[in-house]
């Protein structure tokens, strides 16, 4: 099949995140079996126009920015890719990250819908009130654009957040992310640091809440537990939350440690006794399931895509989103219990193994063929 995946951004871009991991590793997979796959993304100052990567065979075409690529990339398609390769492409992959681009309205052909997680009113915890109406606004019109879209979610938070705006839980199959458990996996010899440390690694924006781990860590202080929290990634955010850190005492427990490399990454969830998420929302939460694969448990959020990425007492804790005062108690339950850590990291290692990437992709790519089948034999009809 010849795939053109329509995605704001594309691996290489300085924001990627988790979205674009996701698509890399399960598109990775698909070229590797012999498909075309090229990749539609947003540019950004310094990068190449068309670029085509050695390790996975994406052509990739960026235009304009991340805060003008939809309309961009309608007119981009229609000028530069529509009726290439022969005939075009066999479908068209919109990826729902942050904002839709409505590609039923505008492409030649098939569109299916992959969506990792939609804002809803949570964008208004990230952006200021005028950009988050915005957001808002442009989820609006998804169940009558998408409404006869085949569509994939990442979850079933995902799928249920879909069908609750509209959607025809028909048309939608979930396909859950994978890990590299290849990569990610427990070390040869326990290495957990001495101290009892916590880690929230991932961007750091307002909407993921951090605040919230670094309140935990002062009431830990208050109740004398001895405690270190690691915050790994970059972002907007981290000006305020190094305020707070200030604010609330914590200059000695907690540690900034800006971007980190994969084999930092994985260093870091082996010496942590627990990894800590408190985003309200998300799609699915693969840093959980890299700890997972580490051996190291998760807290979280009791929030949606969250939810299915940790096992309530088994692979971790999740608390009420937002009470400092049960995240805290959590924290301390671990900090406290070494013993404790392992059995919750084992747990996790454990519920990781079923999740692979190679499985991801192979669901993905089945699907995806169903769709091409299904319109070639309507087009015959």
């Amino acid at each position: 099949m010849k795939i053109l995946l329509v995605n704001w951004q594309d691996p290489e871009n300085p924001h990627a995140g988790g979205a674009e991991i996701h698509l890399r590793e399960i598109f990775s997979r698909i070229s590797a079996a012999g498909h075309a796959v090229t990749w539609l993304a947003s540019g950004w100052k310094g990068a190449p126009s068309i670029s085509t990567e050695a390790d996975t065979g994406f052509e990739i075409h960026r235009v304009a920015s991340r805060f003008t690529f939809g309309p961009a990339s309608v007119l981009y398609y229609r000028r530069q890719l529509a009726g290439r390769n022969q005939g075009g492409f066999d479908l068209v992959v919109e990826a729902l990250n942050k904002v839709p681009v409505y590609t039923p309205l505008w492409v030649r052909e098939p569109a299916v819908l992959l969506v990792h997680h939609l804002f809803g009113t949570t964008a208004f915890h990230e952006a200021p009130a005028p950009i988050a109406a915005m957001t808002w606004l442009q989820e609006r019109p998804i169940p009558r654009v998408y409404r006869h879209t085949p569509t994939q979610a990442i979850s079933s938070s995902t799928k249920d957040d879909l069908v609750a705006r509209g959607m025809d839980p028909r048309q939608i199959e979930v396909i859950h992310p994978g890990v590299d458990l290849g990569f990610f996996t427990p070390p040869v010899s326990p290495i957990r640091d001495e101290l009892p440390t916590f880690l929230y690694l991932g961007r750091l924006k307002r909407y993921k809440r951090v605040d919230l781990i670094l309140r935990a860590m002062a009431a830990l202080k208050a109740d004398g537990t001895a405690a270190r929290l690691v915050i790994a990634g970059r972002g907007d955010d981290e000006p305020r939350l190094r305020a707070l850190s200030g604010s609330l005492g914590l200059q000695e427990n907690v540690f900034f440690a800006g971007f980190v490399s994969e084999s930092e990454k994985r260093d870091l969830f082996r010496r942590a006794w627990a990894n800590v998420f408190t985003s309200p929302k998300e799609g699915w939460g693969i840093t959980n399931l890299e700890a997972a694969g580490c051996g190291t448990a998760t807290i979280a959020s009791d929030a949606p895509g969250l939810r299915e990425s940790v096992v309530d007492d088994q692979t971790g804790f999740l608390v009420p989103h937002g009470d400092v005062g049960a995240l805290a108690n959590a924290m301390s339950r671990i900090a406290t219990s070494r013993s404790l850590a392992g059995a919750l990291g084992a747990g996790a290692h454990r519920f990781a193994d079923g999740f692979t990437w190679e499985l991801a992709a192979e669901r993905t790519l089945a699907h995806l063929a169903r769709v091409v089948d299904s319109s070639n034999r309507a087009f015959t009809v």
